[in-house]
């Protein structure tokens, strides 16, 4: 059985920068430094661990969230310490450090996903205006980071969304275009509180909001923000990672809900780690390099 360890219990006591003349596996105590125990990816790098042969070599994924990780990448860079993460893109983390996806020849992790715009059932009868500027709703990866970016240096999510909006008036008309203003209509959002949805959920919402509706927008983990949706219990997620990240609500849930699409193209998770390890460039480099 695999060993998923507590951050406090895992932490190492590497100090040293990193040396590629050595072994990966003892200069981080033979740690991968993930993120949420219930996020997609930590059930793929589980799976990763088994059919790399890592798990056999003493190799273990730590929990902790994803600002822990992220601090805990921070700091190893800033002294040049050896390191390997759980890593997603789009993320403010692929702009800020210098970071490297690992290669997959096993494919364990999938292609490039995409994410997409998941809204209730009967949402274009009740409300056709915010229906359509969802389902209109695209952005690519760089635009997304830029969003994530301000709020991770401190900014308010709302306040960047409404930075970004004022700065990109040729998308946002385009998503808006022949779209007839409301009056206070209430609407719901769901979201996971990851980087990337805080900035898309924040986006969209502020959108709906400058066309006159009431947008109401509530953090959630996967499980619960799927049912919402089922449920009628929420209008509309933009926090949909597919065909693998979000695949098993997207089955069990099947029939309850209206896909719309992708809102962004070529969002890509895997394991990850710092340029300057040069002679770690694959999933397979953890146990033989």
């Amino acid at each position: 059985m695999l060993l998923i360890v507590p951050l406090i219990a895992a932490c190492s006591s590497q100090t040293q920068p990193y040396n590629s003349k050595e072994k990966i596996g003892p200069q981080i105590n033979y740690t991968i430094t993930g993120i949420d125990a219930g996020a997609g990816i930590m059930a793929s790098t589980q799976t990763a661990l088994k059919d790399y042969g890592l798990e056999k070599a003493n190799w273990q994924l730590q929990t902790s969230s994803t600002a822990a990780m992220t601090s805990t990448l921070d700091k190893a860079i800033k002294d040049k310490r050896p390191i390997v993460i759980t890593g997603w893109q789009p993320h403010w983390m692929f702009t800020k450090f210098p970071i490297k996806f690992l290669k997959d020849p096993k494919n364990v992790y999938g292609k490039a996903e995409s994410i997409h715009t998941i809204v209730r059932k009967g949402l274009k009868k009740d409300s056709p205006e915010a229906y359509t500027i969802l389902d209109r709703f695209h952005w690519d990866p760089t635009q997304m980071s830029d969003v994530m970016l301000k709020v991770n240096n401190g900014m308010d999510p709302q306040k960047a969304a409404k930075e970004w909006i004022k700065a990109h008036p040729k998308e946002v008309a385009e998503w808006t275009k022949g779209v007839s203003k409301v009056k206070g209509k209430s609407l719901k959002m769901t979201y996971v509180a990851w980087d990337s949805e805080i900035a898309s959920t924040n986006v969209v919402a502020q959108v709906l909001r400058d066309q006159g509706y009431k947008v109401t927008i509530q953090a959630m983990e996967q499980q619960p923000m799927w049912a919402s949706i089922a449920t009628g219990a929420a209008d509309a997620q933009v926090s949909a990672w597919l065909p693998k990240t979000s695949g098993l609500f997207y089955k069990d849930y099947k029939g309850r809900f209206e896909d719309l699409g992708p809102n962004l193209h070529g969002a890509k998770v895997g394991l990850a780690v710092p340029k300057y390890m040069k002679n770690i460039n694959s999933i397979e480099d953890l146990k033989n390099k």
